[in-house]
């Protein structure tokens, strides 16, 4: 395959993966109803979500640093939410 079509292919998937965050942050700081999150849950996505950040700046792989700088705000931010209103 194609080095431009790798690329294309770890951008598509790396915006699947942080688009999917957003409806629940949306969801959170509207009603600022946490109890159906699990805190367990997001402490182990987050850093699940830091090492693969750690990952791609040591591979230099800008899909996987770009979605997963993105995607730490956001499940950072549901995780704080969690903390404060649940």
């Amino acid at each position: 395959m194609e080095q431009l079509a790798i690329k294309l292919l770890g951008f598509a998937a790396a915006t699947c993966t942080t688009v999917a965050y957003a409806p629940q942050f949306i969801k959170v700081w509207r009603t600022r109803s946490t109890e159906d999150i699990s805190l367990g849950m997001f402490l182990v996505m987050l850093l699940g979500l830091v090492l693969w950040l750690l990952y791609g700046l040591f591979s230099g792989d800008v899909p996987l640093i770009i979605a997963n700088a993105i995607t730490i705000i956001l499940a950072g931010g549901i995780l704080l939410m969690k903390l404060k209103y649940g």
